[in-house]
């Protein structure tokens, strides 16, 4: 048989585990057939540039724990609306075939995406081109809704519980109301499941929107039973009543131009005008993709990576990988994007009558809704 060549590329926003599915589709690879392995740089901008690096047993290597991706992101570099310079001026163009043909050129097989909504995207029309492709679904904030969880999620999650101990203690030994900003974009569950584990008192996310007399009224009842300090988590994509998601700026050549922030501050500004408590807040940020991953993603990781190497080895094309009814399986790139632009509405959301929202109010956490 001939020997396959495969290539990887990392696109979106990084996430913890990414390198621990480069290191499992290059080892299960390895293990289950002949093949050489490449990885393209900073995602699609490398397919465009050719710019790749052998993936070999050993340039992976001692990566498995580690964070970010060996093959670096780019989330602004879609080919098939790419910015080009002509005569001077930038210009939007497909330039998708310059990809297809750089995989021509180095005799790739097959390409394996890691990505998030929009680097899937890309793959699918990859796929209707021809070209052999295989997705691996990745974004810390678990909104995919064609996979149960998705790697990262578990890291930031540890990652944001533990800074809520941090800032527990800071805030009894002031009495100060602290508002923790997290990410998530219109997802809360990063919001949800660390406010749960790490005793916030209000959790306040995109799909339930709060109201600011409510959160002001658990932290007046909770300085009435003497508890005169309070943790406010809050999902960066997170609304008022009547509201909508505050925007910190938009970024015009990115496929997700709108970005979330500033909802902390926004609401340590008003309620401090309605709360006895001195009311801070913080932004943990790119704090949540950093460092060390979990044991669980890690683990998750290797369960995606080898399920790629498996449908590489079994042609199954086309696909990409997710972890359904607990075991490893795969679903259609054009079932998992479709035709239609990626919206919100077709997110994996928090219920907001689910089990573990119901879990939080049984604590006696807030969502400022009632």
């Amino acid at each position: 048989m001939k020997k396959k060549k495969i290539a990887i590329l990392t696109g979106g926003g990084d996430a913890p585990g990414l390198n621990a599915v480069i290191y499992s589709v290059v080892r299960a690879c390895h293990n289950m057939m002949d093949c050489e392995i490449i990885g393209y740089k900073f995602g699609y901008r490398g397919l465009y540039n050719n710019d790749f690096m052998p993936l070999t047993l050993e340039t992976t290597s001692g990566i498995l724990h580690k964070g970010g991706t060996m093959l670096y992101n780019s989330n602004k570099d879609n080919l098939f609306d790419y910015t080009v310079v002509e005569n001077g001026v930038s210009v939007k163009k497909d330039v998708s075939h310059v990809g297809v043909d750089n995989m021509k050129k180095e005799g790739v097989d097959v390409l394996v995406v890691l990505g998030g909504d929009g680097t899937l995207t890309s793959a699918r029309d990859f796929s209707r081109m021809g070209v052999n492709v295989i997705g691996v679904p990745k974004t810390i904030d678990n909104d995919l809704g064609a996979t149960e969880i998705t790697f990262g999620f578990d890291t930031a999650v540890n990652i944001v519980t533990e800074n809520l101990g941090r800032l527990h203690t800071t805030a009894e030994s002031h009495h100060r109301v602290i508002v923790v900003e997290v990410m998530g974009r219109s997802a809360g569950w990063i919001a949800l499941h660390s406010g749960i584990a790490g005793s916030a008192d209000v959790i306040l996310i995109p799909e339930i929107p709060y109201s600011m007399e409510k959160v002001a009224e658990k932290i007046n009842e909770r300085n009435a039973r003497g508890k005169r300090f309070s943790i406010v988590v809050v999902t960066e994509g997170a609304k008022e009543k009547g509201g909508s998601a505050i925007v910190s700026k938009v970024v015009d050549d990115s496929p997700d131009p709108n970005r979330f922030g500033g909802v902390a501050e926004y609401i340590a500004n008003r309620l401090e005008k309605l709360v006895d408590n001195e009311v801070r807040h913080c932004v943990l940020g790119h704090i949540q993709r950093g460092g060390e991953t979990s044991a669980a993603d890690r683990l998750l990781s290797a369960r995606y990576g080898t399920r790629a190497a498996e449908l590489i080895k079994e042609g199954k094309f086309g696909n990409m990988v997710a972890l359904i009814s607990g075991n490893m399986a795969q679903v259609p790139l054009d079932e998992v994007i479709g035709d239609a632009k990626i919206s919100t509405s077709g997110d994996k959301l928090v219920d907001p009558k689910g089990e573990l929202v119901r879990v939080a109010k049984s604590l006696g956490i807030s969502f400022a809704d009632a």
